[in-house]
């Protein structure tokens, strides 16, 4: 008996060990196709003038091994900066196909941002939720962008509501609520003309990122909505001045979307 313990122990033994060399084997395999084919190529092509090229380095590796999900992600992406949304999802979907953990939310955040598709944006990043905790993606919390989707969606009160929860979330974690956090919680009781409520969130957003100009925008007219046009006017000069010199929503994303609620004309 204690002889077929011991093979039986010595033979899972060496399955684990089996197991353990092929994952290692595939991974290093993988590195090395993403070494030769991204590293060594595609990122060595400017693909806004030279796509085709681009994606021949990306296609090449996806002969050798078609479940790389980095591959996928790499094609998707800059479709999704020259807007072409409908090309890139398929490719996305790909990569979490192959790697629903890594990929997922950053799907999510292609669908809020970029292809503005809240309520598919949602469901990705409740899914997330779900099985990964509220984490983070470009910056910010999965329920940051659930918020700023129900923004979208005109669903105010839902907003407010996600944007008050994350908040107090981070506050207990990091002191304060981000200031894109705040500016938005504001916006979501601006736009049920809670004005007063709204200025106390747009007040905590500046006092983090004081030359904001789009928050300023909000706020005079919350301002001028109370009777308070002198002042109104005073803040809405200086917001034009802090647009002129850049000082808006500078999430890195922003070169190539314009956020939710930035002002476009002054």
């Amino acid at each position: 008996m204690t002889r077929l313990i011991l093979f039986i122990a010595s033979f899972i033994s060496i399955q684990c060990q089996s197991q353990t060399n092929s994952a290692n084997d595939k991974k290093n395999r993988q590195e090395a196709i993403i070494k030769e084919h991204v590293y060594d190529c595609a990122d060595k092509i400017n693909y806004t003038v030279m796509m085709k090229e681009y994606q021949d380095c990306l296609d090449a590796g996806l002969k050798k091994d078609s479940t790389i999900a980095y591959l996928w992600q790499q094609k998707a992406m800059p479709y999704f900066k020259a807007k072409k949304y409908d090309v890139g999802m398929p490719l996305v979907d790909k990569a979490v196909f192959y790697d629903e953990k890594r990929w997922l939310d950053y799907r999510a955040f292609i669908k809020c941002i970029f292809a503005k598709t809240y309520k598919e944006a949602i469901v990705d990043f409740e899914t997330c939720i779900k099985k990964f905790g509220n984490s983070y993606v470009q910056d910010h919390t999965y329920s940051f962008y659930i918020g700023i989707s129900y923004l979208q969606l005109n669903e105010f009160e839902k907003a407010e509501t996600i944007f008050k929860t994350d908040i107090e979330d981070q506050s207990k974690r990091f002191g304060e609520g981000h200031y894109l956090d705040l500016f938005y919680y504001g916006i979501s009781k601006y736009e049920q003309q809670k004005w007063e409520e709204a200025i106390i969130e747009f007040d905590k957003s500046l006092k983090q990122y004081p030359e904001f100009s789009d928050v300023q925008f909000y706020k005079a007219i919350c301002l001028a909505r109370l009777g308070k046009k002198e002042e109104s006017s005073l803040l809405l000069a200086k917001a034009k001045k802090d647009a002129t010199s850049g000082y808006t929503i500078n999430e890195d994303n922003a070169v190539y979307e314009t956020y939710p609620y930035k002002v476009r004309r002054w």
